[in-house]
């Protein structure tokens, strides 16, 4: 089988052509290949697929987590999906539409010399309410609650991007020991489907820092849905604009939170680092 490895912000996938043949257990493929020893290494596998509907959606995008668990979206890796159909030649159009298990995202290929350089992703708008995040909980939001993990309480602004995201703002996210209590997050009762959780530190107005512990993977160098969900909770927490650069471990991204359409919009780099064929 052949496979593209490919980056966004440093949040790596293998990433699988599967638009004339399906692949069987995508699930057991990813903890194999995903593995940094034994297989490519990466933060998961991306399957690029022929969409449901091709009136609604050009190509499909399904993305498994490390451990083998299925998820709704990855931000940076769908950017990595409009360089590869571009790139290779499945499309001309400069705008294409994704479908995902979060619905069908719209991104704008921004192109120099023939190859993607850059996307703009339009995440859509996010989601609020609890029940839709999902997080447990009274109230119509999830915004700047206090929350006991580890013996300590955090303020957590609950979001979902299309998938579930924690977001805590705080001051000296380098010295967290994010592999001790990111997963006390992502297992934490109130949230029935795991979590993501974002670590953040305000730096300007219009500037933040993040850490990223993603839902079936660990830390990551970067998390796409989870930089827009974190703008989202700076706005809603008054600690931002709407227009915000995120610095990852990886790399920056640039996000808007469209006041007039209430839509996110999510700006950053696509790169193709080498192709190999799997054996395994």
């Amino acid at each position: 089988m052949r496979f593209t490895k490919m980056q966004a912000a440093g949040n790596d996938y293998v990433y699988m052509d599967t638009l004339k043949a399906p692949i069987s257990s995508p699930e057991a493929l990813a903890r194999r290949i995903s593995d940094r020893h034994f297989g490519v290494g990466s933060d998961g596998l991306i399957l690029i697929c022929p969409p449901s509907d091709p009136g609604e959606a050009d190509f499909r995008m399904r993305m498994f987590n490390a451990d083998g668990s299925e998820a709704e979206m990855c931000g940076n890796g769908i950017r990595c999906v409009g360089k590869y159909v571009y790139d290779n030649g499945h499309t001309d159009k400069e705008q294409v539409r994704i479908e995902t298990l979060a619905g069908v995202l719209t991104l704008r290929l921004h192109v120099s010399g023939e190859k993607v350089e850059t996307v703009t992703v339009d995440m859509g708008e996010p989601r609020l309410a609890p029940k839709d995040i999902p997080v447990s909980g009274p109230g119509e939001d999830f915004i700047n609650r206090p929350l006991r993990v580890q013996g300590r309480v955090w303020n957590v602004t609950a979001v979902s991007m299309g998938n579930p995201h924690a977001v805590v703002f705080m001051h000296g996210i380098d010295n967290l020991d994010l592999s001790g209590i990111g997963p006390q997050f992502e297992h934490h009762p109130l949230f029935p489907r795991r979590t993501n959780t974002e670590f953040v530190e305000v730096v300007g107005r219009h500037h933040l820092k993040m850490r990223v512990w993603e839902r079936g993977a660990g830390e990551t160098l970067a998390c796409g849905t989870g930089a827009c969900a974190s703008v989202v909770a700076a706005v809603l927490t008054g600690n931002t604009e709407r227009k915000v650069r995120m610095k990852l471990l990886g790399g920056e991204l640039d996000i808007e939170w469209d006041e007039a359409t209430n839509h996110v919009f999510m700006t950053g780099g696509a790169v193709t680092v080498f192709t190999g064929e799997w054996l395994g």
